[in-house]
């Protein structure tokens, strides 16, 4: 007679590939019909109650995958190879302010049109595609970060995080005062430049009709924008894991953990320091690009020291080097800055009976999260295997294998 298998021992005959992966798909489908069901979500809470306000808004997920894609990058240059960035806000910056160049009415009056998508040809300005605007940004990003990088190639710990802390401010600054660089207008100063083309599928409306012209044609164009960002994610989800698993990554990996040992066993420390700026780059770029189209403007006041020191601290409390940790870290923070934290108050308010401004304190409470993390659980939410073996075992004078092996 043959044995009946149960519900857990076939499970565990299923390939491991396919027991991994089944989380993640798990979780990436609920993500991708989460606008068919957040009315239905809300109602069952009840509409009007303080707490279907807890429950993440369409734009607040637009705005968490924003932050998820900056994380991801980050964590390619902290995380992998453990290079303390402390001025990434000027990579989103650059990919911000590409599409403000092109795909605005800023440099009126020419009139140039690269297959653009819902702008009429009478409208002046620079008005290329807006989909290759995203890796155009992205690519740009990518070049900034090549000569933001090699300043600091020599340079370590503190004196690496105070020289990118300088780039990071450098960048708003310049942006700012951009509205007459040597008798031109090129960033239009503190005005920032608005308004920025909107995605869309132009002619392909004609052959699928549920793909909008432009989005904004369209009633749900906000259930649009997320799809974009989710695959945006998954775009950066699939990149990061396959070059942490490549050469290159292992290289990162080496550096970070010894990089005078690195150099001695070939690592070539000059260009794999380089390529971690310019691939954590080019995702901050892209986020960049993507959410000044969204928001359909950009201003300097977007790119404060904040947004660097907020995506670091979603890296760090994700767990470093970890790619779905850094996802959750992203989706966790950003949730409590845009939505989260107001709606918490809001309940506390209603209980207590008082006027708290939890908002108000935002700062001062990923503050105190971060804290609270590095007293309880140092390796973050999801910690990658060997960043939790060197933290809960310690290596210090010895290997890794030796640690991991008492």
């Amino acid at each position: 007679m043959m044995e009946r298998l149960g519900l857990g021992d076939a499970w565990s005959k299923l390939p491991r590939s396919v027991r991994h992966a089944a989380l993640p798909m798990l979780v990436l489908v609920l993500l991708a019909f989460y606008p068919s069901y957040y009315s239905d979500l809300t109602s069952l809470i009840g509409t009007n109650s303080t707490a279907a306000q807890l429950v993440p808004t369409v734009p607040t997920m637009v705005i968490m995958t924003v932050y998820v894609i900056m994380a991801l990058g980050l964590n390619v240059v902290v995380g992998y190879a453990g290079l303390l960035d402390l001025g990434y806000v000027a990579f989103y910056a650059v990919g911000a302010y590409i599409a403000g160049w092109f795909a605005t009415q800023q440099f009126s009056p020419h009139n140039v049109h690269v297959v653009s998508v819902g702008v009429p040809h009478t409208v002046q300005g620079i008005h290329v595609n807006v989909w290759s605007l995203l890796l155009v940004g992205a690519v740009f990003a990518a070049v900034f970060g090549i000569v933001i990088g090699l300043p600091t190639l020599r340079l370590r710990g503190d004196y690496l995080a105070i020289v990118t802390l300088g780039f990071g401010e450098i960048v708003p600054q310049a942006v700012n005062n951009g509205d007459n660089w040597f008798g031109h207008n090129i960033t239009n100063g503190p005005n920032g430049l608005t308004p920025i083309d909107a995605l869309g599928f132009g002619s392909l409306h004609n052959h699928w009709s549920f793909l909008p012209t432009v989005y904004y044609s369209v009633t749900n164009a906000v259930s649009y924008y997320y799809w974009t960002g989710l695959a945006l994610v998954v775009f950066t989800l699939f990149c990061c894991i396959r070059i942490r698993d490549s050469r290159l990554g292992r290289a990162w990996v080496a550096i970070r953990e010894d990089e005078i040992a690195a150099a001695a066993m070939g690592v070539p420390l000059m260009r794999t320091k380089t390529l971690a700026y310019a691939i954590g780059a080019f995702f901050g770029g892209m986020a960049g690009c993507f959410y000044a189209i969204y928001k359909s403007s950009t201003f300097p006041g977007d790119f404060s020291l904040n947004i660097s020191i907020t995506v670091l601290c979603m890296v760090i409390l994700g767990g470093m080097g970890n790619v779905w940790g850094v996802c959750l870290g992203g989706a966790v923070l950003s949730y409590l800055n845009y939505q989260g934290l107001e709606a918490v108050g809001n309940n506390f308010n209603n209980i207590a009976g008082t006027s708290f401004n939890v908002p108000q304190y935002t700062y001062g409470i990923f503050g105190l999260i971060i804290v609270v993390m590095m007293l309880l659980r140092p390796q973050g939410l999801i910690p990658g295997q060997r960043r939790k073996v060197e933290l809960e075992l310690g290596v210090e004078g010895g290997s890794l294998y030796e640690a991991s092996s008492q």
